[in-house]
């Protein structure tokens, strides 16, 4: 029983990867695909060592360790690329509608 639903879980997971993908490929700038990459990358692998872990009993205490690095350093790293991104001035896209960074540091986007 547990395989079946650990299985379950992590084709959920893995499903969340692959439209994170394919965000990747829609999103028009660097700002838009790091978002879609982080959030739902990040929602797809807690998901998916999840499975693995309700598949695996014995591997879950290793598995929850893994998915709250995951869920620290993801959305970290994420932020710091993209503020790294918009101090090295990479243009928005015309469809972006505002910059809120560039309205409290004074930049211009």
């Amino acid at each position: 029983m547990n395989a079946i639903i650990g299985g379950f879980v992590a084709i959920v997971g893995a499903l969340f990867l692959l439209l994170a993908g394919i965000g990747m490929i829609r999103m028009p700038d660097v700002y838009n695909r790091m978002q879609t990459g982080t959030k739902a990358t990040t929602l797809g692998t807690i998901l998916f060592i999840l499975g693995v872990g309700i598949a695996q009993p014995e591997w879950l205490p290793k598995a929850l360790l893994i998915i709250g690095f995951v869920v620290v350093t993801n959305p970290i790293s994420s932020h710091v690329l993209a503020r790294a991104a918009h101090i090295g001035k990479v243009a928005l896209s015309r469809r972006s509608v505002r910059d809120d960074l560039a309205d409290s540091t004074g930049a211009e986007s």
